[in-house]
């Protein structure tokens, strides 16, 4: 049973017309759990990015760190964050000119970055820029190939950077996912309507929680598609259920929205 009584507006809308600057606002307000577009990316896209991984520099996550195996291509900022919450910032830039030199690489056409970002611009009324530190653009889109499944956890920027680390202030935060390749059964996305608060921590588990954290939260979940997308407000506690023996691979990056009303974009 939920510990509190069902929020109406916490439900997955699927839209199958594409995003709108509606969607993109309830979620950012927290008035919606999550977003999804089917057939976001068409197949020969998501072959092709399937394709170009095979071209790419990929590596897995430390097992110290993440103890469910996840291989991806393109660094995350979060991968070079200290424990009091700093960038290492000559290990990340190097790493990021690496993946945009290998992207470029791989000529995608259409590249399926580009083509998201524009269409989450379209949407919001304004193109989505990159996220910036000190002038400089930070990397956005990585492939991530997680097929044991996550732990259950949630991604602020604001709480892992707690000093700053935009140049752009930020006010709420979205994580989007389209796949290239899904398995035949789990691999489900799970969203509880539940934030982090500091009793949690009596729950932490290497990087994320255990689940007695959101015991009796309400929930949503979501089966990926091939080709299809999904937002919603990563501040919410969410895991990845596991497929084995089988490959999920998705295109994933964060959007938030600054204080003078435009969406930025990182990894």
């Amino acid at each position: 049973m939920p510990r509190t009584a069902l929020d109406p507006l916490f439900t997955a809308t699927d839209a199958p017309g594409g995003f709108t600057e509606r969607h993109l606002a309830h979620l950012l307000a927290a008035a919606s759990a999550a977003v999804t577009v089917p057939g976001f990316l068409g197949q020969r896209t998501c072959a092709d990015t399937l394709a170009a991984l095979d071209r790419l520099p990929t590596a897995a996550y430390d097992l110290a760190r993440v103890p469910t195996p996840i291989a991806r291509f393109g660094p995350s900022l979060n991968d070079y964050r200290s424990p009091a919450g700093e960038l290492d910032a000559g290990r990340y830039w190097r790493a990021a000119e690496e993946a945009r030199i290998s992207w470029q690489r791989a000529r995608l056409r259409p590249d399926p970055v580009a083509l998201s970002l524009a269409r989450l611009g379209s949407a919001w009324g304004s193109p989505v820029s990159p996220a910036t530190i000190g002038g400089r653009p930070v990397f956005a889109g990585t492939l991530r190939e997680i097929n044991a499944g996550t732990l259950l956890h949630y991604d602020d920027v604001r709480r892992e950077f707690p000093a700053g680390l935009f140049d752009q202030e930020t006010v709420a935060q979205l994580a989007f996912n389209v796949w290239a390749a899904v398995p035949a059964s789990g691999g489900a996305t799970t969203v509880w309507r539940h934030r982090w608060d500091p009793a949690d921590e009596q729950h932490r588990h290497s990087y994320g929680y255990l689940p007695t954290t959101v015991e009796r939260c309400q929930q949503v979940s979501l089966r990926p598609q091939r080709g299809g997308a999904l937002l919603f407000n990563p501040a919410n506690f969410h895991q990845v259920q596991a497929n084995p023996g089988q490959r999920r691979i998705a295109l994933a990056f964060f959007l938030a929205l600054t204080t003078t009303g435009q969406l930025i974009t990182w990894s």
